[in-house]
């Protein structure tokens, strides 16, 4: 540990820290070209990543996780972006879904599906947004109607983050029986499931490796005991898990904020303007200045929700202050950083130029951030 680690650090998770990093730049990084080409990354990595305790860290030993708290996935989350492009899909995987599973899920159910996810033979993803539906969970259109023991699902998702590759599909639909408007959550096993299939990858402007897919369900029958949590209680378990989310996403932000401004000063210092380092002039540190201030302020927030949440006190309203306020951070500094490169900096051989295109999506998922600006006003 050193004085900037975070005051949540221990010598444990200092471990976890250099393991992932090493693991990353070691089975990663050689693969990420031909991950964004390809639009998804290899499931060979999923199983490998699960070798060696990068997956569902929180999942106890019963279940065949590694009895982790929510930190070793920060570290693992802070890692990876420090590391990598935003393009492999395990804080969906590890962060969300195994969070749902152990929060809500029977003791069926975690031992039916937790053991894969660990290994990293089950791919997992959640399936809220629709083509109509986004920030606002109230207009989903997708349904489950009951049929004996079991329920059938149609409907259409989009923007799904693993959704090429899942396994395993927690979906939002609206369960007519539980009353007008009332959303259940059921897990998909999208394997041999007649009635599934999945659209596209989608072509988006960043995070090129993440395969975000459309998703069709098209009367897919889906056992009774696949319900997570109770009939008609699936937008409160979604409100419930959303801090939790928003806040993997804030570490996400400041990480690569803070992996944009190391790479910014490593370059200024190299790189000769006018005869002289681009370092030595006014504007160029400034900028950098105001960038390591912007950061550095980012970071005492994010430990600060940190310790919020692993004491049950993370609100609703702070969490939407940190996923706004730090995601547009991130977007400022990378921005800043990226003029500081000249043209090189619009070329997608440097990481800055795919780190502007992989953040601009932070300020939509999770919530658009002008919601989250109208969550913390409900709130005053």
């Amino acid at each position: 540990m050193t004085l900037d680690d975070p005051p949540w650090m221990t010598d444990e998770l200092a471990l976890l820290r250099r393991t992932a990093r090493d693991f990353f730049v070691r089975e990663a990084l050689p693969h990420s070209e031909r991950w964004e080409r390809q639009r998804h990354v290899d499931r060979a990595f999923w199983r490998l990543a699960g070798r060696v305790g990068l997956l569902c860290p929180t999942v106890p030993a019963e279940y065949g996780g590694p009895g982790g708290t929510l930190l070793h996935q920060i570290v693992i989350t802070e890692e990876q972006n420090r590391v990598l492009d935003k393009g492999w899909g395990n804080p969906v995987h590890s962060g969300m879904v195994a969070s749902y599973l152990l929060d809500h899920g029977t003791e069926e159910q975690k031992k039916r599906w937790l053991p894969g996810m660990v290994s990293g033979t089950t791919i997992a993803a959640i399936a809220m947004t629709e083509p109509s539906a986004g920030s606002d969970l109230k207009g989903i259109r997708s349904t489950a109607v009951r049929d004996g023991d079991h329920y059938v699902l149609n409907g259409t998702k989009t923007f799904i983050s693993n959704g090429g590759t899942a396994d395993l599909v927690i979906v939002a639909a609206k369960t007519p029986a539980s009353g007008p408007g009332e959303l259940s959550l059921l897990v998909v096993d999208t394997r041999d499931r007649a009635g599934f299939r999945r659209g596209r990858t989608l072509d988006k402007i960043g995070q090129h490796a993440a395969d975000t897919a459309e998703l069709f369900f098209d009367d897919v029958r889906v056992p009774a005991g696949n319900l997570l949590g109770g009939e008609g209680e699936g937008l409160d378990l979604l409100l419930r898990q959303l801090p939790q989310e928003r806040l993997l996403i804030a570490v996400g932000a400041v990480s690569s904020a803070e992996r944009a401004v190391d790479l910014t000063v490593d370059y200024v210092k190299d790189r000769t303007l006018f005869g002289r380092p681009s370092f030595t002039f006014q504007n160029t540190r400034f900028e950098l200045a105001e960038c390591a201030a912007l950061t550095r302020v980012g970071r005492a927030f994010l430990d600060d929700c940190v310790q919020r949440h692993l004491a049950g006190r993370l609100d609703g309203a702070t969490a939407a202050m940190a996923k706004y306020w730090l995601t547009d951070m991130q977007c400022q500094v990378v921005d800043r950083c990226l003029q500081l490169f000249g043209g090189y900096g619009y070329m997608r051989e440097y990481p800055i130029a795919r780190m502007y295109a992989d953040a601009r999506a932070q300020r939509i998922y999770g919530g658009a951030n002008e919601l989250m600006k109208e969550l913390i006003a409900r709130s005053l």
